[in-house]
């Protein structure tokens, strides 16, 4: 093969769901040895586009070369037996078998027609030290894995199917960011290797560290493709969006008053909480920042009652008391909302329809006894949907056939609906485009303005800055500095998450 010659090629690819059209007349193609960007919002293609490309969708109209030659998928074995291979946003890991198991699940290595499980448990070493993961146990069961460590294996996987075209479908979004260097690293090495890598992300901060080539697709439509450095972000998100972007952030404005109505004192949880103490006031959004894994998803957890054994004093208004489960949390006498950080897994129950997910925190405020009450049902639903505007086709529709950015609006929908006081939000905005998140901005703000104290987790510090009131940063388990009004820069939570002074 030729070395400019694409190693992918679709010509005319079309792709309708029950007549609504997810990719019309679609041409792409990527070459050998190139990072090769999807840009696009959420219901923009893209997923769309991977799942044909990895035989997981047929198209409805169009042709599909590999390396020169006409192909038909009829499942992702097909295309990975082609040499492409996805790395989903959606884990495809079995949860309850080891990850030596699930690394080999499509083909495990034999000794006289049996499974040999040394040799399988060495295959795994082997792709574990290739992407710098040692420390994983090929023995351990993946549901005792931290989501990015989850992740990581997921990308051991793909690599075992040894990939001439790499997809990699917001790989990075759920890592640390050591794991998020490691994958830097990775792709310069399959780059190398003459490996096709395309890479699906909302991040453009690393679109524009590694990617040589974007493509930017909207409405189901391929919009352009261009190379490196010819456009500016602006640009980028204006071909994206398909119009001007107003402010990032919308204006932050005083609401509420200083008296709290969340405080935590003294909380402790195994090592991973070391002594938390924190005040929120209605009407005000707290950040939480801080390196991964400092306790940030753990606070939020014990506050949701999810833990057990959380030592320390927890006081919501006037009243006093730890909750010791969700359903304590959600009560009436606390009225506590939790956006959990992997909706996949966490924060929605995928075969079952948009109406029965939004509902599911809810059934209190829709039951006439022992029934469900269908007319309030129906009338909540729609408010919900429209509220958050859930680009939907029927309420009935499973809730896995929406975007990751529609998936995420159905996940707090469904909190929302429940009418909290204190709203807790577990990096809500990982994985979803830049217009879905604007709206989610603008969702805090009014949710702030109208007397809800919010606590908002987030990975990515520009979002600290621009949304929040105050932020705290979180180092070893405990807090370690706090930040209000022009004092909540990049600096200075740089240098509190490493537990060091900012620079005068």
């Amino acid at each position: 093969m030729q070395a400019d010659q694409p190693i992918i090629q679709l010509s005319g690819t079309s792709k309708y769901f029950s007549g609504v059209r997810a990719l019309d007349n679609v041409d792409f193609s990527c070459r050998p040895g190139s990072i090769h960007a999807i840009l696009g919002e959420n219901g923009a293609g893209k997923s769309t586009l991977i799942k044909i490309m990895s035989g997981v969708l047929a198209p409805t109209a169009g042709t599909m070369t590999v390396n020169g030659k006409v192909v038909e998928f009829s499942n992702p074995s097909e295309a990975a037996a082609a040499g492409i291979v996805c790395i989903f946003q959606e884990l495809s890991l079995v949860p309850d078998l080891s990850v030596a198991d699930n690394i080999s699940i499509s083909s495990p290595p034999r000794r006289f027609g049996l499974i040999d499980a040394k040799a399988q448990a060495r295959r795994a070493e082997e792709l574990l030290a290739r992407i710098r993961c040692e420390d994983v146990d090929p023995h351990s069961m993946v549901r005792d894995l931290s989501l990015s460590r989850r992740q990581m294996v997921e990308i051991a996987k793909a690599l075992g199917k040894n990939p001439k075209v790499l997809i990699l479908d917001e790989a990075t979004s759920a890592l640390t960011s050591h794991d998020v260097e490691t994958v830097y690293e990775l792709l310069g090495d399959l780059k190398k290797d003459n490996v096709a890598s395309l890479f699906i992300s909302h991040r453009m901060h690393e679109v524009d560290r590694l990617c040589d080539t974007l493509s930017v697709f909207r409405n189901g439509q391929h919009v352009e493709t261009f190379a490196k450095g010819e456009k500016s972000d602006g640009e980028i998100v204006r071909l994206m969006i398909g119009r001007e972007v107003g402010a990032h952030f919308p204006p932050k404005i005083t609401t509420g008053t200083k008296t709290p109505h969340l405080t935590i004192e003294d909380m402790h949880w195994e090592r991973d909480l070391k002594g938390v103490n924190l005040k929120v006031a209605k009407g005000e959004i707290v950040g939480l920042g801080g390196l991964d894994g400092q306790g940030q998803k753990e606070l939020l957890l014990a506050l949701f009652g999810v833990l057990s054994g959380v030592q320390g004093k927890v006081t919501i208004g006037d009243k006093e008391g730890l909750p010791t489960s969700p359903a304590a949390a959600k009560s009436s006498a606390r009225k506590i909302a939790l956006v959990p950080e992997d909706r996949k897994t966490e924060g929605l129950m995928l075969p079952m329809s948009i109406g029965d997910n939004l509902i599911a925190s809810s059934y209190s405020r829709i039951s006439n006894g022992p029934f469900l009450d269908a007319a309030k049902e129906k009338k909540m639903v729609a408010e919900a949907i429209a509220k958050l505007h859930i680009k939907i086709g029927q309420p009935s529709d499973p809730v896995a056939t929406l975007s990751g950015g529609n998936q995420q609006k159905v996940v707090i929908a469904k909190w929302l609906m429940t009418d909290p006081d204190i709203i807790l939000l577990n990096d809500p905005t990982r994985g979803i485009d830049v217009g879905t998140k604007q709206e989610l901005y603008r969702l805090m703000r009014d949710l702030a303005a109208s007397g809800k104290a919010i606590l908002f987790y987030s990975t990515d510090y520009a979002e600290l800055i621009g949304c929040c009131d105050r932020v705290v940063v979180m180092y070893d388990g405990t807090i370690v500095s706090e930040l209000e009004g022009d004092a909540i820069t990049e600096e200075a939570i740089v240098a509190a998450s490493l537990n060091i002074s900012s620079a005068a």
